[in-house]
C-alpha cells in the first residue's frame, strides 16, 4: 500500500470539509453541476465513477468469468443478506430509531417520510461503488462483477414489490430511466471500454505486464476520482448540512448500525460457509453499501425533493464513502483470523488476476 492509499481517510477527511466548506461558501457552482443531469444521474459524478472504475474493471478477463460458479457459496450469502435482511432490517431500525427514540428530536409531519426514505435507501443494493470497495481489499474481481451483474438483474423485478410491502402502499412509481440508465452508465460503458482497453494492451508485446504497469499507473487515478465525488456530493449538500446538522445526525445513526450489521452478517455468514477472503469481503460490501442514484429518485418520485424521504436518502449518500472505508479497513484487518478458519481457501489461491499480471500468461 503506498503512501497515498495508506492516508486515503485523512483525505477523505479533508474533502468532506472543503466539499462542505465550497459547497456554502460557492453555491451557485455546485448547484450548476447538481443540474447537470439526465434521468436524476448526475453527469459529472458519471463521469468521475468511470474514472474510479475503469483501471479496476482491466483487471477483469470476461473469459475467465464462467469460473466464479466455484464461489457459489458468496453469491448465495451476498443475496441472501441483500434482498431478505437488509430492506427488512432498515424498516426495523427507522421504526426504531425515527419512529420511537428520535420522534421528539425531529419535525413530526416527517416522521413517516424520513422511514420511508430509509427503507428506500436499504432496498437498492450498490452498483459501481462496490468496485471501488473491491478493489482496496483485494476482492476477487469477477465474483464481484458477476454479483453486481445478477443484483441488477434482481433488482429489476424486486425493487418495487419490496419498497411497496415494506411503505404500505398497493404499487410505486419506480423511476426505470433512472434504473435502467445507471446500469448501463455504471456497468455496461465502463466494462466495454476496460474490455477493449485490457484487449488493446495484450496484443503488444509482453502483454501482461504492460497491463500490471497500466494498472499500477492507473490506480491513483480511481483514488483520485473517489475524492473528487466526495467534494461534490458534499458541496451539493454544503448548505443543508450546515442548516440541519442535528436532523442529518440522527438520520446517520440507523444507516450506520444497518450498514455494519448488514456486513458483518455477510462476512460472518461467508466465514461459516468457508467463501474465500476475497470473496467474503466484496459479498459484505456489496450489502452494506448502497444503489444512492435509484434511491434518491425513488425518494423524489414518490415524496418530492423537499421531502423528508429525499433527504434521508442523501444522508445515506454522505456518509457512505467513510463509512464504507471503515468497512474496508475491518475486512482487510481480520482477514489473518478470517483463513484461520479450516477449509477456507487462501487469499492468492482465490485471486487470479494477480497471478494472471504477475505470471505473463
Amino acid at each position: 500500500m503506498n503512501l497515498f492509499e495508506r492516508y486515503l481517510t485523512l483525505w477523505v477527511l479533508l474533502c468532506i470539509v472543503a466539499g462542505i466548506s465550497l459547497g456554502h461558501a460557492f453555491p451557485e457552482i455546485f448547484q450548476f453541476l447538481a443540474g447537470i443531469e439526465l434521468a436524476h444521474i448526475n453527469i459529472p459524478v458519471a463521469v468521475l465513477v468511470w474514472l474510479m472504475i475503469v483501471p479496476m474493471l482491466l483487471k477483469i478477463d470476461l473469459k475467465a468469468l464462467k469460473g466464479v460458479q466455484q464461489h457459489w457459496r458468496g453469491v448465495g450469502v451476498t443475496l441472501f443478506v441483500n434482498w431478505a435482511i437488509k430492506p427488512f432490517s432498515m424498516a426495523l431500525l427507522g421504526w426504531l430509531f425515527v419512529g420511537v427514540l428520535f420522534r421528539d428530536l425531529l419535525p413530526a409531519e416527517q416522521i413517516s417520510s424520513y422511514i420511508a426514505g430509509l427503507i428506500i435507501l436499504a432496498a437498492a443494493p450498490c452498483t459501481a461503488m462496490v468496485f471501488v470497495w473491491s478493489h482496496l481489499m483485494r476482492g476477487e474481481p469477477h465474483f464481484t462483477l458477476s454479483q453486481v451483474a445478477l443484483n441488477d438483474v434482481i433488482m429489476v423485478f424486486a425493487f418495487a414489490p419490496i419498497v411497496a410491502l415494506l411503505l404500505g402502499l398497493s404499487s410505486i412509481s419506480v423511476p426505470w430511466d433512472t434504473l435502467l440508465l445507471s446500469v448501463v452508465f455504471y456497468i455496461v460503458v465502463p466494462l466495454v471500454v476496460a474490455a477493449l482497453w485490457r484487449a488493446h494492451v495484450l496484443r503488444q508485446e509482453q502483454g501482461y505486464a504492460r497491463l500490471a504497469g497500466l494498472i499500477k499507473r492507473l490506480g491513483r487515478v480511481s483514488l483520485l476520482g473517489l475524492l473528487a465525488i466526495l467534494v461534490l456530493l458534499f458541496g451539493f449538500q454544503g448548505q443543508q448540512i450546515i442548516a440541519q446538522p442535528l436532523i442529518i445526525l440522527l438520520l446517520s445513526v440507523p444507516i450506520l448500525i444497518q450498514v455494519f450489521f448488514t456486513a458483518t452478517t455477510a462476512y460472518l455468514l461467508n466465514r461459516a460457509v468457508r467463501s474465500p477472503h476475497c470473496v467474503a469481503g466484496p459479498s459484505a460490501l456489496i450489502g452494506a453499501s448502497n444503489f444512492f442514484e435509484l434511491a434518491v429518485a425513488t425518494a423524489i418520485v414518490l415524496f418530492g425533493f423537499e421531502s423528508g424521504a429525499a433527504l434521508a436518502t442523501v444522508v445515506g449518500v454522505l456518509i457512505e464513502v467513510p463509512v464504507m472505508l471503515v468497512a474496508v479497513h475491518v475486512v482487510n484487518a481480520t482477514r489473518e483470523w478470517y483463513e484461520r478458519r479450516e477449509g477456507v481457501m487462501p487469499h492468492e489461491q482465490c485471486c487470479p488476476e494477480d497471478v494472471h499480471l504477475h505470471a505473463g500468461h
